[in-house]
């Protein structure tokens, strides 16, 4: 059942037309507000002020948008992500750019991929030089097929010493490889579960399976080792158990509060992520901003059924 409320989720999230209906109803304010910042940088930076001035909570900004396959939109993407980072010389944030691939040309002009995140990343690197916090680019990752040309991009930019993460997914069977070498060379890289399907020789395809290798690479990343190596581990996750026991491996293993953190998404078992930050830990939201906020949010509607009630009142709502 659950399969296939996500299916019909997704389908939603991809029509152009429903898009355009849900975007224009006044009633889906409330589901937009929820899970999205608003629609461009002034709203981004609110919430993240508010966030940090009331909560103690980091953020990671992400200007909605991928699989780009128009050279105008990439351009819009770029200039998003360089707003972004002009303003946090005039701000008191810790903040990590979240920018995709594909955001940036992979499907358009590839071969500017290289310059366009090395702008990005040099932007952040002088608008938040000598700024306590871990400002940084993120690079997402998207589905299998793209997952080299990302860490190749993320290699280039530590190379150049800009500052650069990388996003690494536990439903690949590659990536305790990937980890395992990311760790020896001190990087800094995000762990989600991954939210795309792969074959069997790639992937893991069932939940359990994919938990398991989430706690297997949750324990690589705060093992001694890593700790030694200047690693830094951002465990992105709203399984609270998985965070209890992640917390329990930096302690038993010497992690300091601050040498590590958990992300999550904005509007998303906010207690959790507030519990976690009044316990001292650093904890950091993923925070979307744009016009085209219909195919994200529904997505996160689509992660848990329980959200449905959201849906269907924003769709009771007076126009």
């Amino acid at each position: 059942m659950k399969r296939l409320w996500q299916r019909g989720m997704i389908a939603l999230a991809r029509s152009s037309a429903v898009k355009d209906f849900m975007q224009g109803r006044d009633g889906m304010r409330k589901l937009a507000q929820r899970f999205v910042a608003g629609p461009d940088v002034a709203s981004a930076f609110a919430t993240a002020e508010r966030l940090l001035d009331e909560k103690g909570i980091r953020t990671s900004f992400y200007y909605l948008g991928e699989y780009v396959d128009r050279l105008e939109l990439v351009q819009e993407n770029v200039d998003q992500k360089l707003a972004i980072a002009a303003r946090l010389a005039d701000a008191d944030l810790d903040v990590h750019i979240s920018v995709d691939p594909t955001q940036i040309g992979l499907q358009t002009d590839a071969e500017q991929v290289g310059p366009r995140a090395r702008s990005i990343g040099r932007a952040i690197a002088l608008a938040s030089g000598g700024k306590p916090g871990l400002h940084c680019l993120m690079l997402d990752m998207e589905d299998a097929s793209v997952v080299d040309v990302t860490l190749a991009l993320h290699d280039d930019l530590r190379r150049l010493e800009l500052p650069a993460a990388v996003t690494l997914q536990a439903y690949l069977r590659r990536t305790e490889g990937d980890l395992i070498r990311l760790i020896a060379a001190g990087a800094k890289a995000r762990l989600v579960k991954g939210a795309f399907v792969g074959a069997k020789h790639v992937a893991f395809a069932t939940e359990p399976e994919i938990k398991a290798n989430y706690r297997k690479l949750v324990a690589l990343m705060l093992s001694e080792e890593a700790r030694e190596s200047g690693f830094y581990p951002i465990i992105a996750t709203h399984d609270d158990r998985i965070q209890a026991e992640a917390l329990a491996l930096a302690r038993e293993n010497g992690w300091p509060q601050s040498t590590y953190e958990f992300e999550m998404l904005l509007g998303v078992r906010s207690d959790v992520a507030e519990a976690l930050a009044q316990q001292g830990e650093r904890v950091r939201l993923y925070v979307p901003f744009g016009r085209d906020w219909w195919p994200y949010a529904i997505r996160r509607i689509g992660e848990n059924p329980a959200n449905g009630v959201l849906l269907a009142r924003s769709l009771l709502a007076r126009r």
